[in-house]
């Protein structure tokens, strides 16, 4: 039996989340213990949770702060927080998940069958310590990219392009590197705007500090640095030069 462990300051969240995933029906033991920093890694340390609810905004911190806390985290997290603030970009580059209060039942049960299935593969490393320089401003941010093989932490300037396949998308990489993640290009592209990002065609998202130059020929296509062309949608193409001369 997984133990599940909710860390939030408020009483009332805390036990209406334990109720709703006991509704489930899942294999969990819920303990809704934590209502701050000090109490959050204290429970964290006494129960050996699989999987840990978490508040971000607490009294004495944050829930950054009580996973910093904690040396070995061998289970999975999902954040729990009230606003779409800073923080949530963070998580959403280090591929952790978060749910918006008021918690929405199925969205909760949906985070909670992911967690399930993620706690055996344990693969939570490499993505808290993205986490930890993604919520730093003045650090690089880092991509955390899954695939059914590995974890990958990509600085966005090793970032050349990602081409869509369906409800796949490629990233191609400074080293010639491919890797392919079960993500659309819709959401990389929505999440990586304004850091010099652009979609220049339904199926193309490039980095456009590695364009080398644009083709008129066959309708036009940007070539990038690394040789490969991409088409670039009429639609596009004002946006696309605009962006070029503000580099």
């Amino acid at each position: 039996m997984k133990k599940v462990l909710i860390i939030d300051d408020e009483n009332r969240t805390r036990d209406l989340i334990a109720k709703m995933i006991d509704s489930f029906g899942f294999d969990v033991q819920t303990i809704p213990e934590g209502e701050n920093v000090q109490s959050g890694i204290k429970a964290i340390e006494t129960h050996n949770p699989d999987i840990v609810f978490i508040d971000i905004q607490m009294p004495d911190g944050t829930g950054f702060d009580v996973l910093r806390s904690i040396e070995n985290k061998t289970f999975q997290v999902i954040f729990i927080t009230a606003h779409e603030e800073f923080a949530i970009k963070a998580i959403k580059f280090s591929a952790l998940d978060y749910l918006l209060k008021p918690v929405d039942t199925s969205e909760l049960k949906a985070a909670l069958e992911k967690a399930l299935i993620a706690v055996d593969n344990n693969t939570g490393h490499s993505q808290f310590d993205a986490l930890q320089k993604n919520i730093l401003p003045s650090e690089k941010r880092r991509l955390v990219l899954k695939t059914q093989e590995s974890v990958h932490v990509v600085e966005l300037d090793q970032i050349i392009r990602c081409e869509a396949d369906r409800n796949y998308t490629s990233f191609f990489l400074l080293d010639d590197k491919k890797i392919l993640v079960s993500k659309t290009l819709k959401e990389y592209e929505i999440l990586l705007t304004g850091y010099n990002f652009l979609r220049v065609q339904q199926s193309h998202l490039i980095n456009i500090s590695y364009v080398d130059r644009y083709d008129k020929k066959n309708g036009g296509a940007v070539v990038m640095k690394n040789g490969a062309e991409v088409p670039l949608s009429p639609a596009k193409r004002e946006l696309f030069f605009k962006k070029l001369e503000n580099l």
